[in-house]
């Protein structure tokens, strides 16, 4: 599973292949079947387990909010998880990447965490609500999934080189100002 982690991160599903994984991870094709059944199948269940990481730390972060938050708060909550990951690189990093990857194209089981994007959205809109009043949730939903885009972009494109390695605080400095702003939009929702 790690090195599966790791190539996927680096190359994305259609750049492993199972001798290159087997190799990287010391085992034998054999097992790679036992274990998974398929190369396929082992890569998705990387791709669950990153995702399923990654919104267990994000629902940690954002229920822990009160109602009385601000848009600055959310937004740091909201993106903690991929803001750690650009301050320590490796594999969390890697994770997110994943993590990202599945964001911009879902893989076949992402259905099977539609109660924790529920709980993580329910969160965000009782924190938007309070914020940016007279808006309707559907475009309160909308910006939440734009400012969830916008962190995926962050891990995968060149820009993100910007924030990577540098201390939390200071990506959060950069960060969650633009966030914020996407949470609030304008104020005709």
């Amino acid at each position: 599973m790690d090195a599966a982690l790791d190539l996927l991160a680096e190359r994305g599903e259609d750049g492993v292949s199972l001798r290159e994984l087997t190799d990287a991870a010391q085992a034998n094709v054999a097992a790679v079947s036992y274990h998974f059944g398929s190369l396929k199948s082992l890569c998705d269940a990387a791709v669950e387990y990153a995702l399923e990481r990654y919104l267990d730390a994000q629902q940690d972060a954002v229920s822990a909010l009160g109602a009385e938050a601000s848009l600055e708060g959310l937004s740091a909550a909201f993106a903690r998880p991929m803001m750690r990951a650009l301050a320590v690189g490796g594999r969390e990093l890697d994770v997110m990447r994943i993590v990202a990857r599945a964001g911009v194209d879902p893989p076949e089981g992402w259905r099977r965490f539609d109660a924790s994007f529920d709980r993580i959205r329910a969160d965000v809109l009782r924190v938007l609500k309070a914020n940016v009043p007279g808006v309707r949730d559907q475009e309160l939903i909308f910006r939440a999934r734009c400012v969830a885009g916008l962190l995926n972009w962050l891990v995968l494109a060149p820009v993100g080189a910007e924030l990577r390695n540098k201390p939390e605080k200071q990506i959060e400095r950069r960060l969650v100002p633009v966030l914020a702003g996407a949470f609030r939009g304008t104020s005709t929702g």
